[in-house]
């Protein structure tokens, strides 16, 4: 069974950064993709960042290109997420999540990850 836990989040200010975090226990951290999401006050949850299990490949959404940078480390069991010039739009709880699959590239579709953290709470004011 494996377990993300997000960490991190917190109240800011517009054009503050922050990096968030997830934890992932309970399985082979190194063989999956993995994303993060976000779901902001009465919207869906949409796709925000992914990164593959080598690391080797990267995918952005267009709102988000340019300012967030995900990366992992296998040999911590972490991947994260680095917010910069946050804008009050961004404010939304974060969500990391495993994809369903090992060894394959991920997708932004939300019924493609298996496992979800419990979500991270970021605000940003204007």
């Amino acid at each position: 069974q494996v377990q993300l836990v997000e960490s991190g989040g917190g109240l800011v200010q517009a054009g503050d950064s922050l990096r968030l975090s997830c934890a992932a226990s309970g399985g082979t951290f190194s063989r999956y993709s993995m994303g993060w999401f976000r779901q902001g006050p009465g919207k869906e949850r949409e796709f925000v960042a992914a990164i593959s299990w080598s690391s080797r490949s990267t995918y952005y959404s267009d709102s988000v290109k340019g300012r967030f940078t995900i990366s992992r480390s296998n040999a911590e069991n972490t991947v994260y997420l680095q917010i910069a010039s946050l804008k009050p739009e961004d404010t939304a709880v974060y969500y990391c999540a495993k994809y369903g699959t090992t060894f394959f590239e991920p997708t932004r579709r939300v019924p493609d990850y298996d496992y979800w953290g419990q979500g991270t709470q970021v605000t940003v004011s204007s």
